[in-house]
């Protein structure tokens, strides 16, 4: 799919480079005969079928996704909190620590969600489609930070803390972390 993903974006660039670039100075200085030339026809059926190509493999990829999403686990085996905002947990001292771990994902909405938000920043009100995007992004981000821990055997993780930043338009980037620390067994 990305190698799918990759070809459709370079079409569309490439389309859209010689459709502005070589096509519109053509067609305005030079084209006498208001037929396209087949170079600029190309141009144009690239950029277009390159958009469509990047479309439908962000849609399948989209499905994939969504159809193997697993829940957060917030407890690991025999445990009843592995997420703590806290430097330390009051009832367990900690044996090890592990070190940081964290997790990250940048996510985006759909353009139509896009512009339901935008009307809904004329009208007033909460913008869902953010809420839900940075929901989806908070879960991922935390997902990965667990899975993280888990692997290195960690009982816990103390100190966690969420950034969020806008990377272009309306994608946010979320980065979740924390120290991974294993608790003193009690005797």
């Amino acid at each position: 799919m990305v190698i799918l993903r990759h070809i459709g974006s370079l079409a569309f660039v490439l389309g859209i480079f010689c459709a502005v670039f070589l096509g519109l100075p053509w067609y305005v200085m030079v084209a006498e005969d208001p037929v396209l030339p087949w170079w600029l026809k190309t141009a144009i059926f690239s950029l277009l079928g390159g958009i469509l190509l990047v479309l439908a493999t962000v849609a399948l990829e989209q499905r994939k996704i969504r159809k193997s999403a697993e829940p957060i686990r917030t407890t690991g085996p025999g445990q009843t909190d592995l997420l703590l905002t806290s430097a330390s947990d009051a009832g367990r001292n900690i044996d090890e620590t592990l070190g940081l771990v964290q997790g990250h994902t940048v996510y985006a909405i759909w353009l139509g969600n896009d512009l339901s938000a935008i009307i809904r920043l004329i009208l007033g009100g909460e913008l869902t489609e953010y809420t839900d995007m940075m929901g989806r992004a908070r879960d991922t981000a935390t997902s990965r930070m667990i899975t993280r821990a888990l692997e290195l055997g960690a009982d816990a993780v103390i100190n966690v803390r969420y950034m969020t930043t806008s990377v272009v338009g309306s994608a946010a980037e979320l980065l979740v972390y924390g120290t991974a620390v294993k608790f003193k067994q009690s005797s």
